[in-house]
């Protein structure tokens, strides 16, 4: 099933600042553990930053914790902000990343790359989908 067609240009005002903390840390570098813009960002490192320059929420520093947090929604319900959750690892909610809208998602994937937008719908990452959770940034 296709992802809502959110976009940064309709996103709520509140959603649209953390799509441009997100931009912002386009091709910076992946490094495990990796919580800040200086250092480098892991996938959580990533989505805590963003949710906490955006909206000053703090969010668990891992992608298991954050995976409880908030309320779960479906790939459909997708909007901009959302948490998308993969099994890279043989492990579910193994990776984290922040849905753009039109079938985008930012993320910090591996060792040795940078911080980077993907289509949801390719084959690796649909194939590895394991829910979304949305947090309410405030009003």
């Amino acid at each position: 099933m296709a992802p809502a067609a959110a976009s940064p240009a309709t996103a709520s005002p509140q959603r649209s600042e953390a799509l441009l903390q997100a931009l912002l840390a386009l091709g910076l570098d992946y490094r495990y553990g990796g919580n800040s813009p200086v250092t480098g960002f892991d996938c959580s490192g990533l989505v805590a930053h963003i949710y906490l320059e955006a909206w000053n929420i703090r969010l668990p520093r891992n992608t298991s914790a954050q995976s409880k947090t908030g309320t779960p929604v479906s790939l459909a319900e997708l909007q901009a902000g959302d948490l998308v959750f993969y099994d890279t690892l043989k492990r579910p909610y193994s990776h984290v990343g922040i849905y753009m809208g039109d079938g985008k998602f930012v993320h910090a994937p591996k060792t040795g790359a940078q911080v980077r937008i993907e289509s949801i719908k390719s084959a690796y990452w649909s194939q590895r989908f394991n829910g979304a959770r949305r947090i309410e940034p405030p009003l």
